[in-house]
């Protein structure tokens, strides 16, 4: 009988740690761009909990709070650590890190290929893509002048937080993608490095009001438009990660053109192994 009741407690401390870890690659969705928090918890097989709870969340609620700390701790933990590495990077080596990102973007596009189509692809989920993209290409290249340079105070951080509660909602959707086109990721990295609450307080509450007050809407839109709100988000992916191609490269050396070229292909596996681990935990 004692060991039974040691082998449950061993098994709840471990289901335990593996939530935190799961909450640690989820809060990764949020830091690096091309990885979708969202995703990543569909991935782990806890993104329809995850939606369950918002939706309903009074049904199971000691229950799920239960489950879901370790889960938010292990997220908090993620985007903590990756704040340091990030904030130092971009401030040093912009240009190549970025080539890093879109890598990471690159290496998830096959399996966002393969989550739009898993409910099914016809000619018009692709001409919803195309026109995405195109509409999206043509409205952050045209609108660069007013996103490139957005200012930075509580209601634009606000901002950024339902941008990155939406990435919770939206699976594939990176909202770090959009954060370095309006060019506040770097300062968002160095807000949480220096636990600077006048950027994580906003962006809390915007990411909380995003999440209570989308959750039932993107769970009922998913579950009658699904292949075709998958695709049109696959579009703006796409138009956002060309967007953040660096294009200035005055004073860069054969050693950068190099670092660049490694960072992407890094990227890129980082991405694509993130993405395989759907298999790992099936």
């Amino acid at each position: 009988m004692e060991k039974q009741t040691e082998m449950t407690e061993n098994k709840r401390g471990g289901d335990w740690i593996l939530r935190f870890v799961k909450g640690m690659f989820i809060g990764s969705g949020f830091i690096l761009p091309g990885v979708s928090g969202g995703a990543l918890a569909a991935i782990f097989g806890i993104y329809e909990r995850i939606i369950s709870f918002l939706a309903h969340i009074t049904r199971n609620f000691k229950e799920n709070v239960l489950f879901f700390i370790p889960v938010g701790l292990g997220g908090i933990t993620g985007v903590f650590l990756l704040s340091f590495v990030v904030s130092f990077a971009l401030g040093t080596y912009e240009n190549i890190v970025l080539w890093f990102f879109v890598g990471c973007i690159l290496g998830t596009i096959p399996a966002l290929w393969k989550e739009a189509g898993k409910k099914g692809r016809s000619t018009r989920e692709v001409v919803i893509l195309i026109v995405s993209f195109a509409a999206g290409l043509l409205f952050l290249w045209k609108g660069s002048g007013l996103f490139g340079h957005v200012d930075q105070n509580f209601f634009t951080w606000m901002i950024a937080g339902g941008l990155i509660g939406l990435g919770i909602i939206v699976p594939g959707l990176s909202p770090s993608n959009f954060l370095v086109y309006m060019g506040m990721y770097k300062a968002m990295s160095d807000g949480i490095k220096n636990l600077n609450m006048g950027v994580i307080l906003p962006i809390g509450i915007g990411g909380v009001i995003c999440v209570l007050g989308l959750s039932k809407v993107m769970d009922y839109i998913f579950s009658k438009a699904y292949p075709q709100l998958f695709h049109f988000i696959m579009g703006i992916v796409l138009a956002s990660t060309i967007m953040i191609v660096p294009t200035d490269y005055s004073g860069f050396t054969a050693g950068n053109y190099a670092a660049s070229v490694a960072l992407c292909v890094a990227g890129a596996a980082l991405g694509a192994w993130m993405s395989r681990l759907e298999e790992k935990y099936k």
